[in-house]
């Protein structure tokens, strides 16, 4: 794949913050070696991140977003916070921009606070430096994850872009399954043949946690949910795991003896994309669900029948009869997801094998700046069957 075919939600992204004349549009124009951003003198012209995709060394594919300026004024404002964090919740490390020559101010401030909030790793630029004079640089430079620069002399521009490469490295490639099991180990995967499953091949999470598994040796059987107890009494050996699709979760529960552990594939992927303990947290705030609440059901995909026969028929069924309650349900699917969410009480989102784990962070995290509940199919079906502290034994307590 080469590096125009990168998809953006796959590139490294680098958001760059800062106040109106700080310089921030020339430092972004200095880093990528073109003029990405305008750079206007009148106040207020740009009110939405430009985003741009590029290779830039030493890191490879990137997307480059250059946020608005901010005002000069000592708060930021709800709807700016608002959009800070939609593009925070997006982005892997913040550059702040600052003009060395005025130093920091309670919008800088305030931009920190958000970025240590978010977990985001950030690098504070002092731009002009060629104003200042060497005591006062070497006083800026003390300062913790900050660097001098001069984005009109191109002074330490190289250095800059190699602490952000520095920073966006040592991503651990995550496993789906192949930490949980050993080489050797026997596990069963249950994956139900009907009118939902695409035609001669089984759906992505599937393929994903065989391919998995024979990477860690492990010995894996794929069988219908009707041939569980047979199979099951055809081995030596019991299976140190059964992996099930969360439509028959209920009936193999039943089937699995409660010495074998037993989860699924919906579960294992929520971990993957990095939102098992959220979605876990989510499935629970249903129990705190009143009339008339109005849940949001989102679908990653627009063409996978499965998603869509459970997303707007099983489960608003299995959370009504779970809950007791009379509820609203609203649907979305493939890319669109609401940019208001405040009216909802929980949101519902499938699996996400059709969505990278940005995009699912990112959904995630809007969701908890709303203060909206985040769970999934899958998280949701094991709570509402009555098996979900089965499904999580596999995780040795990590998600109680």
């Amino acid at each position: 794949m080469g590096m125009n075919d990168t998809p953006s939600a796959n590139r490294i992204h680098i958001g760059f913050f800062g106040r109106r004349n700080s310089g921030k549009s020339s430092v972004v124009n200095a880093v990528t070696g073109q003029e990405l951003s305008v750079v206007s003198d009148v106040k207020g012209t740009t009110t939405d991140p430009v985003t741009k995709s590029m290779e830039l060394l030493p890191m490879g594919p990137v997307l480059i977003i250059d946020t608005p300026g901010f005002d000069d004024e000592g708060e930021l404002g709800e709807l700016r916070i608002k959009k800070t964090k939609q593009v925070l919740n997006k982005t892997d490390v913040a550059v702040l921009v600052v003009d060395a020559s005025v130093g920091m101010t309670a919008v800088d401030f305030e931009l920190i606070d958000i970025f240590k909030k978010k977990n985001i790793n950030y690098i504070l630029v002092y731009n002009k430096c060629d104003l200042l004079e060497v005591k006062d640089m070497r006083r800026l430079s003390a300062e913790e994850n900050s660097l001098l620069i001069s984005a009109k002399d191109k002074k330490n521009i190289d250095q800059l872009k190699d602490k952000i490469a520095f920073m966006t490295d040592g991503k651990t490639e995550k496993k789906l399954v192949s930490d949980l099991v050993g080489a050797g180990d026997i596990v069963l995967l249950v994956v139900p043949i009907d009118k939902a499953a695409p035609k001669g091949r089984l759906i992505l999470p599937q393929q994903q946690t065989i391919r998995d598994l024979l990477d860690a040796g492990a010995i894996t059987i794929v069988v219908k949910e009707d041939e569980i107890a047979d199979t099951l009494g055809k081995l030596k050996e019991k299976p140190k795991l059964v992996i099930t699709d969360s439509q028959v979760f209920k009936k193999v529960n039943t089937l699995v003896p409660n010495d074998i552990m037993l989860t699924s594939f919906s579960i294992l992927m929520a971990r993957y994309k990095g939102f098992l303990e959220a979605a876990v947290n989510g499935a629970f705030a249903l129990d705190n669900l009143k009339d008339d609440d109005k849940i949001l059901i989102s679908e990653g995909c627009t063409h996978h029948r499965q998603c869509g026969d459970i997303g707007r028929d099983k489960l608003p069924y299995w959370i009504m009869e779970y809950t007791k309650k009379r509820l609203t349900f609203n649907y979305t699917s493939g890319t669109e997801f609401p940019e208001e969410l405040s009216g909802y009480k929980a949101i519902v989102h499938c699996g996400g094998c059709m969505l990278n784990e940005r995009e699912m962070k990112y959904r995630m995290k809007c969701a908890l700046d709303a203060e909206v509940p985040f769970t999934n199919y899958g998280t949701v079906i094991a709570l509402t069957q009555g098996i979900l502290a089965r499904s999580l034994e596999i995780f040795k307590g990590i998600y109680d």
